[in-house]
């Protein structure tokens, strides 16, 4: 969780139209904030190469928000769903985004058929092209390297062309 300006402000509008929606908070191993709701304490334990979220204090827009369930995304699940969702769907996703993916999955696992699930894609796998998708780095981390990554030793970073958006929202609505 960021800023959790997104998270509770959806959670407010689903809970005030849906009574019984299920909120699911999800964070990278260590993270305080998910310890923060778990044991009503701010700590971090642990670490996450993760960037962006597992934020350690709590902001205004957090007062009176509670989720339903809370999810611990070690780092070694979020690459894995990263590289599912790059290969399989075609989305270069960053890290923020690959672990609201996973804690997607978990809820859908948790809460069985019949449920719809959603989450929200908030970052580019572009921000962590020297990092996510540098295959030196992710073996210095003793995390998953997708076959297709490029060595290093040949290219800096992942190509742009990689992460070259196809459509913006403006143009598919232009088509509409």
């Amino acid at each position: 969780m960021g800023t959790g300006g997104t998270l509770t402000g959806v959670a407010k509008f689903l809970r005030s139209k849906l009574p019984d929606v299920k909120i699911g908070l999800t964070d990278p191993c260590g993270a305080a904030i998910y310890r923060y709701f778990k044991d009503g304490e701010l700590r971090a334990e642990g670490s996450s190469i993760s960037e962006g979220i597992g934020q350690g204090r709590i902001t205004g827009n957090m007062e009176g928000f509670s989720p339903d369930l809370l999810f611990e995304i070690p780092d070694t699940e979020m690459m894995d769903v990263m590289l599912d969702l790059q290969r399989f769907d075609g989305l270069a996703v960053g890290g923020s985004s690959a672990i609201n993916v996973a804690g997607a999955i978990r809820v859908a696992k948790e809460l069985g058929p019949g449920h719809t699930v959603c989450t929200v894609l908030c970052d580019l796998g572009e921000r962590y092209a020297s990092k996510l998708y540098n295959e030196h780095f992710l073996h210095s981390k003793g995390l998953p390297v997708a076959p297709w990554l490029k060595s290093v030793a040949d290219q800096k970073i992942v190509d742009e062309e990689f992460f070259r958006v196809v459509e913006t929202a403006t143009d598919v609505a232009k088509k509409h």
